[in-house]
């Protein structure tokens, strides 16, 4: 009679095609929503306090929250709110047709906010070194940061992490690794590299990189670059980290360096 071994720790971990380990936990879309579901709300909160004149009844934003709001009106849904709880529920179907386990630890979520934290430091330093740290982390909010509040200000932070990541990272790479690899028949490697260095490049035309004389290449570069790290970051480490360190980054350079 032919016996069957019940399985290890180890080989169970293999069948799910991942460990238990913070590495591998924080790169989850589990914790990644639990991560962002604060933010999300924070955010609309704050969006609602700080970023609307209720006289006028307009509410400013950050561009990519505009963009994605603009795109699902033409399927009919209405609303600037619409697209937090989308993410989240892009996230929440993400778990359930991956069939991962529901295990939450709530160590995993600090370790993530401090990791997040350390990959935002090179990218201010990096642009500390081109001297323009405030305007290199000015975002297309279409207004003069000189005229915002402390909380407008982490309200656009919070509103750039969360929303640029989902267009430009969950949305962007899906979509050009998807045409790169299952269209036009390339490489695993090949279509990770056209979907980095294209989504780096709307990345950082999304931004004003113009000016009196035409492109400032300082910038084009700057945010070509944070591109080209933002994705790579999403790629190795979730999105739930980069939405995190993209949100680190900016309230570090717009509100903790910002000089009245």
């Amino acid at each position: 009679m032919a016996m069957r071994r019940t399985p290890r720790r180890s080989d169970r971990a293999t069948l799910r095609g991942a460990s238990d380990d913070y590495w591998s936990l924080s790169a989850r879309p589990l914790h990644s929503l639990v991560l962002l579901l604060p933010l999300v709300i924070a955010y609309e909160v704050m969006a609602l306090t700080y970023l609307t004149e209720w006289s006028s009844g307009i509410q400013r934003t950050v561009l990519a929250h505009r963009l994605l709001s603009s795109f699902l009106e033409l399927f009919g849904v209405i609303g600037l709110m619409l697209p937090g709880p989308l993410m989240l529920l892009v996230l929440l179907a993400w778990h359930i047709f991956s069939k991962d386990r529901w295990t939450l630890r709530p160590l995993v979520l600090v370790g993530m906010v401090l990791e997040s934290i350390l990959w935002a430091l090179p990218l201010v330093v990096f642009a500390a070194l081109l001297q323009r740290a405030e305007a290199a982390a000015a975002l297309a909010a279409g207004t003069d940061l000189h005229t915002l509040s402390t909380g407008a200000r982490v309200a656009i932070s919070l509103g750039a992490g969360l929303y640029e990541e989902l267009l430009f990272r969950l949305i962007a790479i899906a979509l050009l690794h998807a045409i790169v690899k299952d269209l036009l028949d390339q490489s695993e490697s090949i279509a990770r590299v056209v979907a980095i260095v294209v989504s780096s490049l709307l990345f950082a035309i999304y931004h004003p990189i113009t000016g009196p004389a035409g492109i400032e290449w300082w910038k084009l570069i700057f945010y070509f670059t944070a591109g080209v790290f933002f994705a790579s970051l999403y790629l190795a480490r979730g999105f739930g980290v980069v939405v995190a360190t993209h949100a680190a980054y900016d309230i570090i350079v717009l509100v903790l360096l910002h000089r009245p």
